[in-house]
Formats: structure tokens, sequence, C-alpha cells
């Protein structure tokens, strides 16, 4: 399976200099071997499905640890390393620094690339300094900073090839999420809707960093790369205008919508899938329509698919029309082949959403199939109208009582399910085909949350609301091992973790499933019926996702352990009071009693 280092330098070198359109060929190319690890969602599907199979639910108990490296930084690592042939290439948090590892010799250092950021972006970064990590194409390696700077590498010697500006910090548009690597663009997202930034992806040349489209969240057809008559939402024309006319005066140029997390792609069908994030601010009184009522404030909380040769949008579909919750909407698309629903198979895309549902949809055309909760202590809606001929098909319907636009600013609403940071945030879940089912690393918080009113300042935040954090009624845990049917929308088995679990899920043709803990605990259980087969404790709490490979015919399986992101702010920035972290301090104080910061990439192996 291990592809010599002389014959992998070749093979790269001929990849860089083919045809840029070749790009898509070698990300395809290098995720179709399973010895590599070549892309942060595992490959386009983003099913984070390694068929390798050496280490199984029979022996996964003997694993040893193989190696560990210091990253040298602390704060919250997310993401996880690349594998490409012989070679790994890790990322830290700010000041993102780059690594590449020789494992043919004992993981010596082959380069180290240290960015130069301003410091000044640690101040309008949002949850954490995280970074969720490299992609690879063409010999090349793409880091997008935190001060949201898209820097091309590479991949033999790490010297820069080219950089660009994607935002600017000045205003509080940052970098945290990874890019996708589609033919011979590199596409990625930005971050910054709690600072009213109006937020965007955008397409740069793989050659030299040429911008070629950029779509906004919200705000004119030509800027949201829609066609009025073409693109469709819930199977009709989505008609001119179909942003500004969602939005009051000019409060669309503040929009916000996110593009922060996770991207995947249908060759097939030639679309680009992501999602769209909170509007701004999240105090829903000030974005309320002329009349004083709810106005949905498209395109936040919006699924896209779109062209990644024009940026055209061939559908969008919202899940929470005029969000009054911060349940941002950019969770990973899961791509599944022939799903069978209503007697019929489908190819799909599933999405696991802040709000609490499990959304199935015909990826072709945005339809919705299923949506279902994955977590039963949801409360903030009774359910998503499926029924075509009804006048809110496609819509949840909210329950009034935890509705905070309905209770007014300056009024607390309480015991709101799932609480803001949603029953999943960005720790993408997994896809096993071996069952057909889906295995989510999830949080089980809800929430008491207060709007008030916020003036908008560029580059300050804009948030307007305050919460506290706290697990369901009769539960003292907030973490959750889901087994989820996306088919039929049914959670299969629920397993109580102690604190949520904020890290990226691996399923394998071994039949484990592996994810780590935020008390700081590698975790592989059974993917049949959620059997914990393996726990070893790692050097701090993870909230990195699993990732294997497999290096001179041996398997190994890893992850970042380094205690952070938004659940553990707390500890990564220093924090003691529980309101901040828009709560998140608060509801996981505890963690102080079992880990500190840290950041150790951490491989194991079989004896």
């Amino acid at each position: 399976m291990h592809v010599g280092s002389l014959a992998s330098v070749l093979a790269l070198a001929v990849a860089f200099f083919a045809p840029p359109a070749s790009a898509n060929e070698t990300v395809a190319e290098q995720t179709r071997n399973s010895a590599n690890w070549a892309m942060q969602q595992g490959d386009y599907t983003a099913q984070r499905f390694s068929k390798l199979d050496e280490i199984n639910t029979s022996n996964v108990k003997h694993l040893k640890v193989a190696w560990q490296f210091s990253t040298g930084v602390l704060r919250g690592h997310e993401g996880s390393p690349l594998v490409v042939g012989s070679v790994m290439y890790l990322h830290t948090p700010f000041p993102n620094n780059v690594f590449a590892l020789d494992l043919d010799n004992e993981q010596h250092i082959l380069w180290k690339y240290t960015p130069k950021q301003d410091p000044f972006v640690l101040s309008v970064m949002c949850c954490d300094t995280v970074n969720r990590g490299l992609q690879y194409a063409n010999n090349t390696i793409f880091l997008y900073q935190n001060d949201a700077s898209l820097v091309a590498l590479d991949a033999q010697t790490g010297k820069e090839r080219w950089k660009v500006s994607n935002g600017n910090p000045k205003i509080a548009e940052t970098g945290t999420g990874a890019p996708i690597v589609v033919k011979d663009k590199v596409i990625v997202g930005v971050s910054g809707a709690d600072h009213g930034v109006r937020c965007h992806v955008t397409a740069y040349s793989i050659v030299d960093g040429k911008r070629l489209w950029r779509a906004y969240s919200t705000g004119p057809d030509a800027d949201i790369l829609v066609d009025p008559q073409k693109t469709l939402s819930l199977g009709k024309p989505v008609g001119k205008d179909s942003s500004l006319k969602t939005w009051t005066g000019d409060q669309w140029k503040i929009g916000g919508g996110s593009t922060w997390g996770w991207f995947s792609y249908d060759p097939a069908l030639d679309l680009v899938y992501y999602g769209t994030g909170n509007p701004s601010t999240w105090n829903p009184s000030q974005r309320a329509g002329p009349d004083g009522k709810p106005i949905d404030q498209k395109w936040s909380m919006t699924i896209f698919a779109r062209s990644p040769d024009t940026g055209i949008a061939a559908w969008a579909y919202q899940m929470t029309p005029f969000d009054e919750w911060d349940y941002d909407g950019v969770n990973e698309m899961i791509l599944v082949d022939d799903m069978a629903i209503g007697g019929a198979k489908r190819n799909v895309l599933v999405h696991f959403d802040r709000n609490g549902f499990a959304y199935t949809l015909d990826r072709a055309t945005g339809e919705p199939l299923v949506a279902k909760p994955y977590d039963n202590d949801l409360n903030w809606s009774t359910g998503v109208v499926l029924d075509k001929q009804a006048p809110d098909y496609g819509r949840p319907k909210v329950v009034a009582g935890k509705s905070t636009f309905l209770n007014g600013p300056d009024e607390i609403t309480k015991y709101i399910c799932p609480g803001a940071l949603g029953f999943k945030n960005e720790q993408p879940a997994s896809y096993s085909p071996l069952t057909g089912h889906f295995y989510i690393p999830a949080n089980s918080v809800c929430m008491d949350m207060e709007p008030f009113k916020v003036t908008y300042t560029p580059g300050q935040p804009y948030v307007g609301a305050t919460l506290q954090l706290f697990p369901p009624e009769g539960k003292s845990s907030t973490g959750r091992f889901t087994i989820y049917d996306a088919a039929s929308g049914s959670i299969v088995k629920t397993i109580e973790e102690p604190f949520s679990v904020w890290s990226g899920m691996l399923t394998t043709a071994g039949g484990l499933a592996c994810y780590g803990s935020l008390e700081g605990y590698f975790k592989c259980r059974d993917q049949a019926d959620g059997t914990e087969l393996f726990k070893h404790r790692l050097p701090s709490g993870s909230i990195g996702n699993v990732f294997t490979y497999a290096h001179n015919g041996k398997q190994y399986i890893g992850l970042f352990s380094g205690i952070g992101g938004w659940a553990g702010i707390g500890l990564a920035a220093g924090l003691d009071k529980p309101n901040d972290g828009a709560g998140a301090v608060g509801n996981y104080a505890g963690l102080k009693s079992y880990t500190d910061l840290g950041g150790t990439l951490t491989v194991y192996t079989l004896p």
C-alpha cells in the first residue's frame, strides 16, 4: 500500500505541471488510495469512512501509541493532519504553523512554515483561534490563515507559491475553515457574522491565486450568484431579488451568513455543497420586517449547491428562516448514493444542522426528503413541514414559547433546546456503508437566551444576546455518541458522554467508529451497537478529527489533542465568568478538573 518516496515525488511533480483542470483528478486519485488521508473530509463525499480494516473490532483493544508529535502551540486543535504518500502535513491554531513530516524517517521534520500574521486578528476571532485544516492538490498545500490569507505552499519544500487576502481582519473578516480544491480552483469561505460581516464563498485559481468568482450569502442576485429563473428553492425558481426582498433596508450589507464550515462535491452533478451561518445580529427584533413581523433573511442559514466553474447556485434550501437562536447552518454535507427512501433509491445529501434537525435532501434539486430530530430533547420546533402543497413547505414549525422574537428583547426565553452551539457543531459526523448508518459526535445542551439591542460598529462584536447553557432537564451529561438512520429519520442508539463530543468521527471498514472526548480520551466503538472497544488517555482534551492511514503496509489511526474551540474556550482563553464565551464557560466549567491546554498529535497502531 505504501508508495516509495522517490516515486511519490516524481508522481507529484508530474501532477503539478499538468494542466490546471487535472487538480480534480489529483485529489480524486489521492483520496481513492486508502493508504492516504489526503483530504480533511476524507474524500469529496465527506463520509469520513476509510476502507482500511487491519485495525478492527476484534483487535482494536490491542492498540498502542506508535508516536506523538508536539505542535508547540496551545489553544484548540481542530481538523486533522493530511497524509499523502510518505509525508504527513500538520497545521496548528494561530499562528497557523505548518509542518511536513517524513514517515520514512521517524517523522523527521522536512520543513516548517510559520506565517507572519498581525496578532490583531486574535481580538476579533469568535470562538478560539482554531484552524480546521490544510487541503492538498497538485503538489501544493493550501493553508487558510486566521487573518483570512489563503496561501499555496510547495508540498516538497514549504515555499510560498502565492498568497492572497480573502478578507480584512480590521472589520473582523477571519479564516477558520478548511478550503476545498475542485478542478483548477481552491474554494474558501469566511467567518465574521457575529461582527456584522457580510460573508461569502470565493474561488481562486490554484495556479496563481487569481480570484475567479465570489458568491455572497446576502444581497443582490449578481452578488449572491443566483439565476432568478434557474436557481431553485423547494423546486421553484427563487425569483428576482430573492435575498433583498427578505431584508429591511440595507441590513443585508451587515447580514452575516458566515461560511466557515465544510465543503463537499459531487463530480457527476458538478456541484459544490456548503452551508451559511446566522444572520447578524442575534437579536431578531432588530431584523424584523417593516411591519414588525418576522422576515426570512435569505440566504443565511442555507444549504447552497453551486457550480465550481461559475459559482452560480443550482439550488438553495434555507433551514432556519429568521433565525432567533444562532443555529448556524454550516455543518458538513455528507453525500450518499442510492439511499432507499419511500420505495425509491435516491442520491442524497445528509446534514446534521445546529438547529437539531437531520436533513436528508435530494442533492440534485435540494428537495427535503426527511427532516427529523437527531436528539429527542429538541423543543423549539414541532417539526419541519414536508407537505409540498402546504404554504409553509420546507419550514420548521416554531413553538411560540421558545421564540426569542415573540418574547421580545431584554426578556429571557427559558429552556430552549438545543442551545446556540447546536446539538452538533462543526465536528463532522461520519457515514458507514457497512451499516448504512451515520455516527454523530453530539452535544446535549440547552439554553436560556436574552436578546438586547446592539449597535453596529465595524470590527466590533454585533451579537446582541446573552446566553446560559446547561444540560437538558434531568440530565447531568452534555455529550452523546449517536447512531442515526437518515433514510427513516430515526435515532438508532444514543450513548451518553460526560461532555460534548467536539471531535470529528471516523468510521472504518474494520467496523469501528472512533472519536476524541473533551475531557481527554480517544475512544473506538463498534458500529453495530456502540459498544466501547478501546479507550486511552490523551495529553489534553480533544476537538480534533480522527483520521487513519497506512504506511509500509501497516494501518495507523490518530487525532489531535488540545482543548479549545467554543466548548473549551474557557480553558483556552483563560475565561472564568459563567456567561463568557456565549455561555460556554459556565456550562463546561467542570472540564478544568479533567484536562488543561495542550497541542499534541497522537498516532496509534497494533503491536
